[in-house]
């Protein structure tokens, strides 16, 4: 045990799984139980390493390609949601389908639609190549103009400007999402933001948590996988307050030499990271040298979403 090591791990709270990660992963359990192996997911229906893999172990096969998928089988959409062409495209083939899209990625899909029945354009705020951009902007043909930040907004050119609407990705950077925002109205003034913002609540949570945490710790480690949005946030977050993150998949991604010299030792997890992960991880750094723990108070999420019917229990 060295002695520069940091000797207190602090929790941000609320950390980890949000609803919509359990009711995902509950999903593709609940059909695997019902129709046994395999199970068909398109994509991987959460953005973690040791999830999937956990499922792929009890019989999920994530495939990327609907040709990949054979007659008669079951198939899950991942929580990311999926554009209208792959919907459509499984119920052609015949598909047993589960929709494992969190509700409220569902819930910016129907405002698209809706809007969309009234003429307008749209202005998403997100990654390119998130799966949950595609599958949003896929809701449509054309007409939604993809901004990754303030300087992609002067580059755009929608067909028109009074009929003109912003969505964003759930998992962004709360404080990112705003600054392009702004840039959005500046640009188009006449633009309708969204009534409730799309940023999720668990998305939201964390950071403001992160926020509380990092001025009260020497570094933060976020558990998460590296395709994780939020969790790539979490760690953006922290090191905007100039407190040094690092993001890992699991404890043995930890490096001792990150900790030398640190005492307090701020620890969260990202939406899609099992608290399995994050008790391995305490256990490595008590290895390290960690003597004790203990955790921020914090908001505590109620949040339940239901099963898809065809799974519920009776």
């Amino acid at each position: 045990m060295t002695e520069s090591v940091g000797t207190e791990i602090i929790m941000a709270e609320p950390r980890g799984f949000c609803a919509g990660v359990d009711r995902a992963i509950d999903i593709v359990e609940h059909a695997l139980f019902k129709f046994g192996a395999p199970i068909y997911v398109r994509h991987e229906i959460v953005h973690n390493t040791h999830v999937v893999d956990d499922l792929r172990a009890r019989g999920a096969i994530f495939i990327e390609d609907l040709d990949d998928v054979p007659p008669d089988a079951t198939l899950v959409f991942s929580a990311h949601g999926v554009p209208k062409e792959v919907e459509h495209e499984a119920a052609r083939r015949g598909f047993r389908v589960f929709d494992a899209t969190c509700p409220l990625v569902t819930k910016v899909h129907v405002e698209v639609a809706k809007l969309h029945k009234e003429g307008y354009e749209f202005i998403m705020i997100g990654h390119k190549g998130h799966p949950e951009v595609e599958g949003t902007m896929g809701q449509l043909p054309s007409g939604i103009h993809l901004v990754e930040d303030a300087e992609d907004v002067t580059k755009i050119k929608p067909l028109q400007t009074h009929k003109l609407a912003v969505v964003t990705q759930t998992t962004l950077s709360v404080d990112d999402a705003a600054e392009i925002m702004a840039a959005v109205k500046l640009h188009f003034p006449m633009v309708r933001e969204p009534k409730q913002q799309d940023i999720c609540y668990a998305t939201q949570n964390r950071q403001d948590a992160i926020k509380v945490l990092s001025p009260q710790v020497d570094i933060v480690i976020v558990v998460g996988s590296p395709t994780s949005s939020n969790s790539n946030r979490l760690r953006d977050v922290a090191a905007k307050y100039g407190t040094p993150s690092y993001m890992v998949d699991n404890a043995s991604e930890l490096q001792a030499q990150w900790l030398e010299g640190k005492h307090k030792i701020g620890l969260t997890a990202g939406a899609s990271a099992p608290d399995i992960l994050v008790q391995q991880v305490i256990a490595r750094l008590r290895e390290l040298g960690a003597v004790s723990v203990r955790t921020l108070e914090g908001i505590q999420e109620t949040v339940k979403f239901p099963l898809p019917k065809g799974l519920r229990n009776d």
